[in-house]
């Protein structure tokens, strides 16, 4: 009898290490919870960037300032430093050395970096409130697929966010909402591709069976 217990909690932990090791092939293994958030969470981040552009026309009037990728000059990326605006964190294909749980991780940081970011600016700024509780939800998704998937914490997400704007003027904050929108939109670009691999793959899974 306790053989069997032994076996059985070896078997638990050998899939929980697995699944949180596993490239993209391995998916297939996931509970469908798994799919059902990250479907919900790809839903959200369609949302957002269907949204960005319009919240962007609300809050950012200051002329040049545009979403087109032409007018990104040098003197605002460096702006970005010096207003604090952290890097989004870097999303890649699944592979042995970029894994689930590496992947899942970063998704509820950034998602979670950009919530904290609009909430800052919010309190200098009207009109990203909405943006702001999308993200929020979108960060409860994600980690409702890591709490399923039994995938480790990597720490990225417990951090605090803040904007050097105490002494910023109104040049400077609409500079710092561009270029927070900017980045956002870029990120959730790359988080669309990483949710939609995932259920893809899941689709194809399940279809093959």
């Amino acid at each position: 009898m306790h053989t069997f217990i032994v076996r059985v909690l070896l078997h638990h932990c050998l899939f929980a290490v697995l699944v949180r090791s596993a490239p993209l092939s391995s998916l297939s293994d996931l509970p469908p919870t798994f799919r059902e958030e990250a479907e919900q969470a790809k839903t959200l981040v369609e949302k957002i960037l269907t949204d960005i552009p319009a919240v962007h026309s609300a809050t950012v009037d200051t002329e040049g300032l545009t979403l087109d990728p032409s007018t990104q000059t040098e003197n605002l990326q460096m702006m970005v430093a010096s207003l604090g605006i952290p890097a989004s964190p870097v999303l890649k294909p699944l592979s042995e050395r970029f894994t689930l749980d590496q992947c899942v991780n970063r998704m509820s940081a950034g998602s979670q970096m950009y919530q904290e970011l609009l909430g800052v600016l919010s309190h200098r700024l009207s009109g990203l409130s909405d943006l702001q509780e999308d993200l929020r939800n979108l960060v409860t998704h994600i980690n409702k697929m890591k709490e399923v998937a039994q995938l480790s914490s990597g720490g990225e997400e417990d951090q605090n966010y803040s904007l050097d704007l105490a002494a910023q003027g109104s040049y400077n904050l609409q500079v710092a909402v561009h270029l927070t929108l900017t980045q956002l939109r870029s990120f959730c670009q790359d988080l669309k591709r990483s949710l939609r691999a995932i259920s893809s793959h899941r689709m194809r899974a399940s279809g093959a069976r």
